[in-house]
């Protein structure tokens, strides 16, 4: 890792307990730096769920720290941290929660109606972020005259509105076929060309090859690391 780069999110010796004493995550130390393209990896069980929940500060941890964007995290009220992760994270699901009577372009643009945008730029910028993901000629189709791949294309052009610092996906190729998931593999590539910074959670050992760094995760630990030269 170039320790030029600004850091978008540290994990530093985080650890994550659920009631009953159940240790989702233990001593987790992870960096994740601007312009990075990365792929957490990890069997069912193995806490990558947690890892992601923590990462995007969507759970806080136990205990360690989680610094977003320079800020501890431990440290900020519900409705700092909420406006600062809705600025710095963009959010890619397994079951894409796209709204069915919305047509893929009101779906892009709706984070930015959260946001106060005004209509006109709204759809500018959606325009605009489903052209990036090659989805323009389909603005005006609901999800349910989409495939499984314009879908996610949709979902990641909606992660992509708010201009954050980091696409955090969890299992985005979960619910495809392995052409269409490669597809998708392809596009984060892409975007990571284009200087976007993406971080992958998944099963698929297959699929985490082809991303230039790799963190596998077991029994709530990282266990190793690879990064291709």
């Amino acid at each position: 890792m170039d320790d030029d780069r600004a850091t978008v999110v540290e994990l530093v010796d985080v650890c994550k307990t659920y009631a009953g004493g159940v240790q989702a995550l233990r001593g987790v130390n992870l960096r994740i730096q601007t312009g990075e393209l990365l792929a957490i990896v990890g069997p069912s069980g193995s806490g990558k769920s947690t890892l992601l929940q923590v990462l995007g500060c969507l759970d806080r941890a136990t205990s360690g720290r989680v610094v977003l964007a320079g800020h501890d995290v431990s440290k900020l009220g519900d409705r700092r941290l909420s406006s600062i992760r809705g600025s710095m994270i963009g959010f890619v699901f397994q079951q894409f929660h796209l709204v069915e009577t919305m047509s893929a372009l009101d779906n892009v643009a709706l984070p930015l109606l959260y946001q106060g945008v005004s209509r006109s730029v709204r759809r500018r910028r959606a325009t605009e972020c489903l052209e990036r993901v090659g989805l323009a000629h389909r603005a005006g189709h609901r999800p349910s005259r989409l495939s499984g791949g314009e879908r996610q294309r949709a979902a990641i052009a909606r992660a992509l509105v708010t201009e954050p610092a980091m696409l955090l996906a969890d299992e985005p190729t979960g619910n495809l076929d392995r052409r269409t998931g490669t597809e998708i593999v392809d596009l984060f590539q892409s975007l990571h060309q284009d200087g976007s910074t993406v971080a992958v959670i998944t099963h698929d050992q297959q699929l985490a090859t082809r991303f230039p760094r790799r963190e596998e995760v077991l029994d709530g630990q990282l266990t190793s690391t690879a990064v291709l030269a």
